[in-house]
């Protein structure tokens, strides 16, 4: 079973900063992309970012666009998610996704809660 294991959330004042790490594990495809969507209370779940594995190209959402990195550590099969510069607008479950290049596959982790308080 692919298993996607996300932490890093939590409380912090506005301007802060938090990392997110999703470890994902089971996968077997060779190709894929890894990436985070947010769901805040009362919205539709939107993407945030992500990276493929094939050229490393990547996607920021315009709303975090120069305030959030996404990188990966392929060796510990770990992505990761540096968020600075946060604002209230950011808070939401964060939740780790991995979907397959070619194919039908797409994993969610279990969500991890970011709260930026004004």
């Amino acid at each position: 079973d692919v298993q996607l294991q996300a932490s890093g959330g939590g409380l912090v004042q506005a301007g802060g900063s938090l990392r997110l790490s999703c470890v994902a594990a089971g996968f077997t495809f060779d190709e894929y992309a890894i990436g985070w969507f947010r769901q805040a209370p009362g919205k539709e779940r939107e993407g945030v970012s992500c990276i493929s594995d094939w050229d490393g190209s990547t996607y920021y959402s315009p709303s975090v666009k120069g305030r959030f990195t996404i990188s990966t550590d392929n060796a510990k099969n770990t992505v990761y998610l540096q968020m600075n510069s946060l604002k209230p607008e950011d808070t939401a479950v964060y939740y780790c996704n991995i979907v397959r290049r070619w194919g039908t596959e797409n994993y969610w982790g279990q969500g991890t809660q970011v709260t930026v308080s004004s």
